[in-house]
Parts: C-alpha cells; sequence; structure tokens
C-alpha cells in the first residue's frame, strides 16, 4: 500500500475531529418545551385563541372618509389606484382591467347604482379583507392610503355621473 493511501483515513479524520466544535451547541438560545425566564415568553407556547397581540387594537372602520379629502389626498389615491386597482378594475373603475382581458373574472363597475350606494367603509373593508375572488390589500396597502384610495374612487364614480354642459366660469378663465 502506498503512503499516500495510508495518509488518507488520518487526514480524514483529522479534518472530522477539527469540525466538532461546541460553539453552536453552547449558544444562547431557547430549546422546546425548555423553562424560559421570562414565563409568558416560552418558545413553544401558541398564542391564546381570540386575542389580540399588543398595540393591534382594532378600530371601528367608520362609514365616512375621515380625512379632508385634498388635492394632495386624491393624487396619492389615484397613484395607489393605479398600482394595485387598474389590474382588474382598469383606470376608469369598469371593471375591464388588462388581467380580465386575459380570462380573470370580471370585477363589478364602481359606476353601478348599487357601488355607488354603498358607504365609505364599506369600499375600505373591501380593500382590507378582499371579496370574492379579490383577495386582501391589508398587508399590501396602510390604512390612511387605503382612505386616500377610496377618496380616488369617490372622484372616478362622480366623474362618470357628470352631466354635459358648459364649464363653471371659474374654469374658462383658468389658463
Amino acid at each position: 500500500m502506498s503512503c499516500r493511501l495510508r495518509q488518507t483515513p488520518l487526514l480524514l479524520a483529522a479534518l472530522v475531529l477539527a469540525g466538532c466544535s461546541q460553539e453552536m451547541d453552547n449558544q444562547p438560545k431557547y430549546k422546546t418545551f425548555a423553562p424560559t425566564p421570562i414565563a409568558w415568553n416560552d418558545p413553544a407556547r401558541p398564542p391564546v385563541p381570540d386575542t389580540i397581540p399588543r398595540g393591534q387594537l382594532p378600530q371601528p372602520i367608520p362609514e365616512t372618509l375621515p380625512l379632508p379629502v385634498t388635492a394632495e389626498l386624491l393624487a396619492r389615491g389615484r397613484e395607489r389606484f393605479e398600482i394595485y386597482c387598474t389590474p382588474c378594475h382598469s383606470p376608469l373603475g369598469d371593471g375591464d382591467g388588462m388581467i380580465v382581458r386575459r380570462g380573470f373574472p370580471a370585477p363589478p363597475s364602481y359606476h353601478t347604482p348599487r357601488l355607488r350606494a354603498v358607504s365609505d367603509g364599506h369600499i375600505y373593508r373591501v380593500i382590507t379583507h378582499g371579496h370574492g375572488v379579490m383577495y386582501s390589500y391589508a398587508a399590501r396597502v396602510p390604512p390612511d392610503d387605503r382612505w386616500a384610495i377610496v377618496a380616488y374612487i369617490r372622484a372616478l364614480q362622480l366623474s362618470q355621473q357628470a352631466a354635459a354642459g358648459p364649464a363653471p366660469t371659474e374654469m374658462e378663465q383658468a389658463p
């Protein structure tokens, strides 16, 4: 047997023994079912059912828009609407977005009498929790942006229901 073959097992044994270290075993950590210094912070204890985490108390959702409608709010709502809503609802809110044109079920138009009559809180809840095939946007859209989207949807509804006629004199004088 050559010298090289006799050294191979010794080399492998040296590498295995060098890899054995107690650093990972001795690191600070909580082991499953082991007592912890804080009794309520047991790593294996699941949260109590029907409880609300601290700092996440549910607030009642108002039925009307809780923010003043400003140009900035509508601009923010339009921006968020174009990002999150137009793929299905279309830029006009008529339910004919690009996803629908490719076979996804069409959402209802915002311009139907039923959806013009719903409260602002209803639209906010649908954005938050989803409805039908629409999934929840609560994790994607912050609450203030949801209200901005609601304000923009209301502006879309008004724009599609406006009567044709001459422009007001204030608008004629605008540059």
